[in-house]
């Protein structure tokens, strides 16, 4: 069994996933312990017009075509963050896997044991006045480990408008 320390971060996608997994890859380097990178695939049989657009007509792709998408797009977010944070970065144990599920519940399924959970403060959807999203709230408060909880760096461009 692996003895070493565990970070698990939630990606998504968004601005706030990305600053989630930079946090993650520097605290899992300062731990030295494993990255798992969970991308939770929403698959259809979870969205809320699922059911309807089977009969619309609207094609709705195979839980398989999403999983390996969310795989796809999960891989190369931790491609680029770990391109730009150099020769420490890569010196960390990463594991990338996406997951299907409801996104908060699986978040919480696989930090089971580990040693931190990373979130951003908001993922895709929700308003952009949220302070905290839904997702980040239900781990705060149901986790069975530490979580932290990343807002993005504001940029000069981000401030003024």
């Amino acid at each position: 069994m692996d003895e070493r320390a565990r970070v698990v971060v939630g990606v998504d996608g968004s601005a706030c996933a990305r600053a989630a997994l930079e946090f993650a890859l520097a605290e899992a380097a300062r731990r030295d312990a494993v990255l798992d990178v969970v991308s939770v695939a929403v698959t259809p049989e979870y969205w809320p017009v699922g059911i309807g657009m089977a009969s619309s007509g609207v094609a709705v792709p195979a839980r398989e075509q999403v999983v390996d998408a969310v795989q796809r797009e999960a891989e190369q977010l931790v491609t680029d963050v770990v391109g730009e944070r150099g020769a420490a970065a890569t010196q960390v144990d990463v594991r990338v896997r996406a997951v299907p599920g409801p996104p908060a519940a699986t978040l919480i399924e696989q930090a089971q044991g580990a040693d931190l959970l990373v979130v951003g403060n908001r993922g895709r959807g929700g308003f952009a006045s949220a302070t905290l999203g839904s997702v980040s709230l239900h781990c705060v408060l149901h986790a069975g480990c530490p979580v932290t909880v990343v807002r993005p760096t504001p940029h000069p461009a981000d401030e003024n408008g």
